[in-house]
């Protein structure tokens, strides 16, 4: 038992339910486009493809990164730093669900959505990764795979991609940046141990970080009501993107005039809130 726990801390279940929930988003404003008979088994193969090819794009990640975690006490933990997964074992692993992923998502769902998971893959693990080592701009690199699940589900339900589709992409693309910046600034101190040049690794005092944080927080009120303009929600969704976007902003002008780990969990603890949330009311408020 200790051993499958070790296997799926490799597919990080956590950051792999937030990737099913965007992706069921997707899906949800795509499905008139499916007989109801099909809906079932459309969103089955989606929930299960897009949990294996994230499940192993997780697991690669964390092989290629293997030497790196051991010096960051948030990832010291994981099981090929402290040895419990060997490092061949960990790849063959990470392969094998990937590849089940694309498959199950070609045949359950169809080729355009299959072939934008291996672009989630293939452009975190070869474009992202290795760029977290090179430049503090690989945050808004990996924030292009980041936002891709809304498309798979969209795709899956539709074979196609639509202003509608595209306008939950630029929710998820933006919201990426105050969550991830927060997350930098907080642990900024071993992501420069480990020879991670995030942005507040690269610029120490954290002045560039603080001003990413509020100006991406600013435009994530303008980019949450696209919605609004595509017709997909109603007046409950405005309020609701509205307070929450006040809410994101007040955390964040905390930490551009107080650059503090504090004021930066604010910012990080009002964007793992404001996701779900929006979703929420996104879909179940009438239109």
């Amino acid at each position: 038992m200790s051993l499958v726990k070790d296997y799926v801390a490799l597919t990080k279940p956590r950051i792999t339910w937030l990737i099913l929930m965007s992706t069921a988003v997707g899906f949800y404003f795509g499905k008139p486009m499916l007989k109801s008979a099909d809906l079932p088994w459309v969103l089955f193969h989606l929930m299960l493809g897009t949990g294996l090819i994230a499940s192993g794009t997780a697991a690669l990640n964390q092989w290629w990164e293997r030497d790196s975690d051991r010096y960051m006490s948030r990832t010291a933990g994981r099981p090929l730093p402290t040895g419990k997964v060997g490092a061949m074992p960990a790849l063959v692993f990470g392969v094998v669900l990937a590849a089940l992923g694309f498959v199950e998502l070609w045949l359950g769902c169809n080729l355009l959505t299959a072939g934008l998971g291996l672009f989630t893959l293939t452009s975190y693990l070869f474009l992202y990764t290795p760029m977290k080592r090179m430049s503090p701009h690989s945050t808004t690199v990996g924030a292009i795979p980041g936002a891709m699940p809304p498309l798979l589900g969209y795709a899956a339900a539709t074979n196609a991609l639509t202003l509608e589709a595209w306008a939950l992409y630029a929710i998820l693309f933006v919201w990426q940046f105050p969550h991830f910046y927060a997350i930098a600034w907080m642990y900024r101190e071993e992501y420069g141990k480990a020879g991670i040049r995030m942005l507040p690794v690269v610029e120490p005092d954290g002045e560039s970080t603080a001003s990413r944080i509020l100006w991406t927080s600013v435009l994530m009120v303008p980019t949450s009501l696209l919605p609004i303009a595509l017709a997909m929600s109603g007046k409950v969704y405005l309020a609701a993107s509205l307070i929450m976007g006040a809410l994101l902003l007040y955390c964040a002008f905390k930490m551009f005039r107080q650059r503090s780990r504090e004021n930066a969990r604010g910012v990080l603890l009002a964007t793992v809130v404001y996701l779900p949330v929006l979703y929420a009311v996104l879909i179940f408020a009438p239109r």
